[in-house]
């Protein structure tokens, strides 16, 4: 049996191996040398282009759960980690070149991967597609083919996301415009005092560097809420902090409100409404949690500004990271709508398990829910709001039956649940490491 992986990064990677350990011959093609792009460095499989923090190990909490469930099914990319470990903390970090020397080290191993380098530009059966958000232009033109133009996005303006749970409702109300429709919209109100604040906040808090690729193009499509503050002092009261038509129970009036959305899955994480932004990540938390109702805000994902090629997946791949209507076509890794090094680990495993699956007449595999890896899957397949890529979340799994009161023991209560559904998982299914 011989598949194809494209893409040489996290997810390309994984799946190689993991078709590779199953007895399956690899054609792993990588682009890099022979087509750069604007952020690599090397030509190394698995390089880490930005952090080298692959995220926190504390087993309560969701990226040390992911960590968990990865070593529970075998990640080659794991492994690697753990060999090319620098200090880091209570997070995971790894020496860049090492880690890409003992990734392709481990791939190389199986006897059964062979690295192409060259660029693909068409897409055949029996292949995962893992080219990440820098995708190449050609390959991204046989993507679009295959998945319409409208499903393929060029740019992520993204805002931030907040747990509901870290929302100050004593602060922070429902209510509807004018009364009409349903209260669906948590608004946290502010007075002049607070707003002016708010704005001089923004105006002077530390962006994130933009690269050249990625000027121009972003802020024509989609206003930083930093940049819509300096086009005056009330620019953003009369875009999305409108006040008009709002008012608390007891019929007050306010200067500005800012409007959290609740997402989709299970209640349990609201996005902050028209605040996509270029700032840093440190600076969101700082300067975000000056919003009434948001002082102790938790955040699931940022905001973000940046060129990101990847797929509006619902509708188009299943949970197992399968095409509709291409049933032995995958995706897996950042393009599918994953974010972070792991979370695209860890698609790729799924992807490289289920290919082999698909490819020996099997059952392709979902996850739990309950677990950190089964809800990426969902998300990529199930989500009916506005898709964004995501990194993983307990806000993503069903809410626990029982109500703790802790924040750090609700947490450790997820990861425990996640951790003891994937186990009773693996023995039911036979998933072979």
């Amino acid at each position: 049996m011989i598949a194809r992986v494209i893409g040489g990064g996290f997810a390309g990677a994984e799946a190689a191996y993991q078709l590779a350990i199953r007895g399956v011959n690899v054609e792993l093609c990588e682009m890099r040398p022979v087509v750069t792009t604007p952020v690599h460095r090397t030509a190394g499989l698995a390089e880490p282009v930005c952090s080298n923090s692959l995220k926190s190990e504390d087993p309560a909490s969701a990226q040390g759960e992911l960590k968990r469930e990865l070593k529970m099914l075998g990640s080659a990319v794991l492994r690697a980690a753990e060999r090319s470990r620098v200090p880091a903390g209570g997070a995971l970090a790894v020496d860049r070149t090492a880690f890409s020397e003992n990734v392709e080290n481990i791939l190389l191993s199986t006897g059964r991967v062979t690295v192409i380098r060259e660029e693909v530009t068409e897409i055949t059966p029996n292949t995962i597609i893992a080219t990440g958000p820098l995708t190449s232009e050609k390959l991204a033109a046989a993507i679009e083919k295959m998945s319409g133009k409208e499903r393929l996005y060029f740019f992520d303006a993204a805002a931030p996301i907040v747990t509901g749970e870290s929302i100050d409702r004593e602060k922070a109300f429902f209510a509807a415009r004018y009364g009409k429709g349903d209260a669906d919209y948590l608004n946290c109100p502010m007075d002049a005092e607070e707003y002016r604040a708010f704005r001089l906040a923004l105006m002077s808090a530390r962006k994130a560097i933009l690269r050249d690729f990625e000027k121009g193009e972003l802020f024509e499509n989609c206003m930083p809420i930093e940049e819509l503050a300096r086009r005056g002092e009330d620019a953003m009261r009369f875009g999305p902090l409108r006040p008009v038509g709002i008012r608390s129970a007891n019929g007050e009036r306010h200067y500005a409100v800012v409007q959290l959305r609740k997402e989709d899955l299970y209640d349990g994480a609201y996005n902050i409404v028209g605040f996509q932004t270029n700032l840093a990540f440190p600076e969101q938390e700082r300067v975000f949690r000056m919003i009434p109702g948001l002082e102790k805000a938790e955040f699931v994902r940022y905001g973000v500004m940046h060129r990101n090629t990847y797929l509006h997946s619902p509708g188009f791949l299943r949970s197992d990271y399968s095409v509709i209507g291409a049933e032995n076509v995958f995706f897996a890794g950042q393009i599918t709508g994953t974010e972070g090094y792991l979370e695209s680990a860890a698609s790729g495993l799924v992807a490289g398990i289920n290919l082999f699956r698909r490819m020996t007449g099997g059952e392709t595999l979902t996850l739990p829910a309950e677990t950190v890896t089964g809800s990426m899957q969902r998300y990529i397949s199930e989500y009916a709001g506005n898709f964004q890529p995501m990194h993983v979340s307990f806000a993503l799994t069903p809410p626990l039956n029982e109500k703790i009161r802790g924040k750090a023991e609700r947490k450790a209560a997820y990861a425990t649940r996640a951790a003891a559904a994937l186990e009773t998982y693996i023995k039911q299914k036979g998933v072979t490491i």
